[in-house]
């Protein structure tokens, strides 16, 4: 079954700042750098979307000293907890931005790469498409999109236990829920993004790849 990625959080305190764990962060933050060492690019500014607690991005600023990350989030408290944990970072862990997918003004102009963990699914579908519209404005010729989380990949069975997840998902908000593969890449298409590999994950879920044509 996916890894569930929405609270409960366990909350703690760090300086007057809650700091925030995800489980499924710690469970899942070595695979997904392992698939990284291998599509970002050396050098450059990864922007994450959607950071949630800032494991990830701590996380990876220290696996990947060449390269610089801007961490973001919309909900003041996920940019609380981004916040506590970069205390903690590397110079290459930037400060948090305020960032809403579905705005059509970002609060950065341009992007080597840009990273979104477990978003698609605990979102609406036009949360999606403004993820694919932002990196279609950040991102230049051949620079990557990668996406890891769970999803339906058209043409193939979901596994009963991520069936099950969707179900779960759709009872918290009839917005969210695995999104198919075709749909979402046929959206990708439409916005200049193509993808170029597909990785199996622990869990049931896929890290994907699109690039900028």
């Amino acid at each position: 079954m996916a890894e569930p990625s929405f609270p409960p959080y366990n909350v703690g305190d760090l300086g007057g700042q809650a700091r925030r764990r995800a489980p499924a962060a710690s469970r899942n933050v070595e695979p997904i750098g392992d698939v990284l060492a291998d599509w970002l690019p050396p050098g450059g500014t990864v922007l994450e979307v959607a950071s949630g607690t800032g494991e990830h991005v701590l996380a990876f600023a220290r696996r990947f000293p060449g390269l610089t990350f801007i961490p973001s989030d919309p909900d003041p408290q996920a940019i609380a907890s981004i916040e506590a944990w970069r205390t903690e970072g590397p110079d290459n862990f930037r400060p948090p931005l305020a960032l809403d997918v579905r705005s059509g003004q970002w609060p950065i102009a341009r992007a080597d790469a840009i990273l979104s963990i477990n978003m698609v699914h605990i979102s609406p579908w036009e949360a999606s498409l403004g993820l694919l519209e932002g990196a279609a404005r950040l991102l230049e010729a051949d620079a990557p999109l990668i996406l890891y989380g769970p999803w339906r990949v058209t043409g193939e069975a979901l596994a009963p236990s991520n069936e099950a997840f969707d179900l779960d998902l759709k009872r918290r908000d009839a917005r969210w829920g695995l999104r198919e593969t075709g749909p979402f890449m046929a959206a990708a298409e439409e916005r200049g993004l193509a993808l170029q590999d597909m990785r199996r994950m622990p869990a049931n879920n896929l890290m994907l790849l699109l690039r900028r044509r």
